[in-house]
């Protein structure tokens, strides 16, 4: 198994001064857009079988981070989410839990009592999310919360701001703070919003950044722009930990998050991975998709794989 060991010394010299960090990322290779979206397109047509569909369909279902992120979130609506994590189709129990709820710091407590002995992890999202705009002792304030009502992962939101204004060095201690306060008690996934970064090659430097700073993930957005995950940008950041390993031997996870509504879809993201990474990312452990509406949709076409009907929605809860 790879490690996850933190790989900042492999890179102090890289983040010793601002400069030293800006040259670092800026000297990373430029994107080819067309062939990077040409790539993510090719690999979106690949067919599957029957016996390799159902197993894709169980494996998306495991790798679901099951997310309700609204302001009007109630401790009923957690608790049904959090069942529902542990068993999504109550009529076949051999369907697979998914491998974590996503709550604000808040609710962490509520999801745990449900979650609790069941194996399905409680995310948080912290760090003043999703805008990322807070003094750093508030967003460590944040995570510090999260963690002690049983958060298991933090999900961060960088600032954007700081980030397309250059200061690099601002948003690398920023994660790097995070990561500590995390410690070994709890996962962090560094949330980029990809669809705010403007450009491929802006998406390549906060991969490197997020990682260089201790990201035990990285994820491509917060669910709450209009861009969010794209087979392109989720391309580009597998590119990413893939290099990572082959430099460093640290093993990072994927994360894509907002938009992916459909098993189609979710399909194609597991082709991505398997062709682009390989199967050591193939496990809930090194990738998740950040989904509510995604569940349902698996589910039902998991039980026409079963039934060889199609059950419909009313036979899956909405959320």
């Amino acid at each position: 198994m790879p490690t996850t060991a933190p790989a900042a010394h492999a890179f102090a010299d890289v983040t010793a001064s601002d400069s030293a960090l800006r040259r670092f990322l800026h000297g990373l290779p430029g994107v080819d857009a067309v062939g990077l979206e040409a790539r993510a397109a090719s690999l979106g047509t690949r067919s599957i079988k029957t016996t390799a569909k159902a197993y894709a369909i169980d494996l998306a279902i495991s790798m679901i981070d099951l997310t309700t992120l609204e302001g009007a979130d109630t401790p009923g609506k957690v608790r049904a989410l959090a069942a529902k994590a542990v068993h999504p189709d109550p009529t076949d129990r051999t369907t697979p839990t998914t491998a974590a709820v996503c709550v604000y710091p808040d609710m962490v407590a509520t999801a745990k009592a449900v979650l609790e002995g069941s194996g399905v992890k409680v995310a948080s999202v912290a760090t003043a999310f999703p805008a990322g705009r807070a003094a750093l002792p508030v967003k460590l304030a944040d995570t510090a919360d999260a963690i002690a009502a049983g958060a298991d992962e933090i999900d961060m939101v960088i600032d954007r701001g700081a980030f397309l204004a250059g200061r690099y060095m601002e948003v690398y201690e920023q994660i790097a703070a995070v990561k500590a306060e995390c410690g070994d008690r709890a996962r962090l996934k560094v949330i980029f919003e990809t669809g705010e970064l403007s450009t491929y090659d802006n998406i390549r430097r906060a991969s490197w950044l997020g990682m260089m700073a201790g990201a035990d993930f990285i994820k491509t957005s917060t669910g709450k722009v209009a861009v969010n995950a794209t087979p392109a940008n989720t391309l580009l950041m597998l590119e990413a930990v893939r290099d990572f390993r082959a430099q460093t031997g640290v093993q990072i996870g994927v994360k894509p998050a907002g938009g992916i509504r459909n098993t189609k879809e979710a399909i194609k993201f597991l082709v991505l991975v398997n062709e682009t990474v390989g199967e050591d990312w193939l496990d809930n452990h090194w990738f998740r998709f950040g989904a509510s509406s995604l569940l349902n949709d698996l589910l039902m076409q998991r039980q026409k794989l079963a039934t060889g009907h199609y059950s419909g929605p009313d036979y899956v809860t909405v959320d």
